[in-house]
């Protein structure tokens, strides 16, 4: 193989827009230069975000095919359309699973193994983290390094990875704060940590409830969101992690049809204690059903349901509620936003042993966006009096708009 391209940041911007989109829209690809130019700036799985007019994507473009790394093609009827395509993989002669790793980190920067799986979910399906370390690990031994690791930070879990294509941010210096390895609880396996969740829920319900049934009175805005899903809502609603069912509750007040599900069995009998017309069910919402008299979900909602989720386990809980959901229909959720994973021993009033993550927003919607969700809306709320999180995000995704 020659020596490797030295590509400047806007260079890797608009070679890794393009083979992102090689894979997760190949209907579209080659990019025109508008479809270039959005996928260069848009606000979603690219850090830093960029605003690069189009004229510069041009000449960015114009400049990387006299380097030979990209390739001009005329699409379209009548009128003709020049298109863009990249060529870098060819070059550098990489396989399925390395072209999603230099993707993802021509696009992010540095990274560590956990963050990888999670982005690459639409580029190459990884196993589990391993695997991403070991192609890591080849792409590092090749005669002509593709990759390093950065030595590790203090505060990090993980050492991260950068390409050595060119300068990456981040690569030197301290950063502004520690990395959050959100993985770390899965430390001892998901079957071990959900027996601690549901123990712990079982433990505290009814002061878990005692203090929460009525929270939503305080808060306009998650009763003026909770409104717009039930109005939204193509069918029957499915509430995860509905807990005493407060939000449950509040959207069949709206006059829709729910379902509300919890892992904890202590937690449904308090939420069909104090909400007795409710349809209240024990269960997991990572292997959730269609309703029983529709083909899917109208909408699923599920407020604070992934507090004790990892990072690599979102876009798959995602991807498995949106595989039950009608696909014009919203997936709408909370989460606790912060750089935190917060150990618990007392919870309202009980002994517990149970791990509180605090999630990134940057890192929910690349979840949101794996997961296969194409029409997303979000909102950041600061934190109320009393409330645990400084931060709340909340998400309202589709699969795909509605017709008309």
């Amino acid at each position: 193989m020659p020596d490797l391209p030295l590509l400047e940041p806007a260079d890797q911007r608009v070679l890794g827009a393009l083979m992102e989109k090689q894979v997760t829209v190949p209907a579209s690809y080659p990019l025109s230069l508008n479809a270039l130019h959005t996928a260069c700036n848009q606000a979603t799985s690219r850090e830093p975000v960029t605003d690069y007019p189009a004229s510069e994507v041009e000449a960015i473009a114009r400049r990387l095919k006299e380097r030979g790394l990209l390739r001009t093609v005329w699409a379209g009827g009548g009128s003709r359309v020049l298109r863009y395509h990249q060529l870098l993989d060819e070059v550098l002669d990489l396989d399925v699973d390395e072209k999603a790793l230099i993707t993802v980190l021509l696009l992010r920067g540095a990274q560590a193994p956990g963050e990888l799986k999670t982005r690459t979910e639409r580029l190459h399906p990884f196993r589990d983290r391993e695997q991403v370390e070991a192609c890591l690990a080849g792409l590092a031994a090749r005669a002509e390094p593709l990759v390093r690791q950065l030595a590790r930070r203090p505060g990090q879990h993980d050492q991260r990875w950068i390409h050595l294509l060119g300068p990456v941010p981040g690569d030197l210096g301290p950063e502004p704060t520690a990395e959050v390895d959100r993985d770390s609880v899965l430390a001892d396996g998901a079957g071990a940590r959900d027996v601690r969740v549901r123990a712990a829920y079982d433990a505290c319900a009814v002061g878990y409830a005692d203090a929460l049934t009525d929270d939503l009175d305080t808060k306009p805005f998650d009763r003026w969101l909770i409104a717009e899903v039930a109005a939204a809502a193509t069918g029957p609603i499915l509430d995860v992690g509905t807990g005493p069912g407060q939000v449950a509750a509040a959207l069949a007040a709206a006059g829709a049809e729910v379902t509300a599900l919890d892992l904890s069995p202590a937690m449904v009998e308090q939420a069909r204690l104090r909400h007795p017309g409710l349809v209240v069910e024990v269960g997991d919402f990572t292997r959730v059903l269609r309703p029983p008299h529709a083909p899917a979900w109208g909408a699923i909602t599920a407020w604070n349901a992934f507090v004790h989720v990892s990072d690599s386990e979102l876009p798959q809980v995602l991807s498995a509620l949106g595989r039950v959901l009608d696909p014009t229909a919203p997936l709408a959720f909370c989460v606790w936003v912060g750089e935190e994973i917060r150990h618990t021993d007392q919870w309202y009033g009980a002994a517990v042993d149970v791990d509180i993550v605090f999630h990134d927003p940057g890192r929910v919607l690349a979840a949101v966006e794996a997961a296969g969700f194409g029409q997303v809306q979000w909102y950041l709320r600061s934190a109320l009096p009393g409330e645990t999180a400084a931060q709340h995000l909340y998400v309202v995704a589709r699969r795909m708009a509605a017709a008309g």
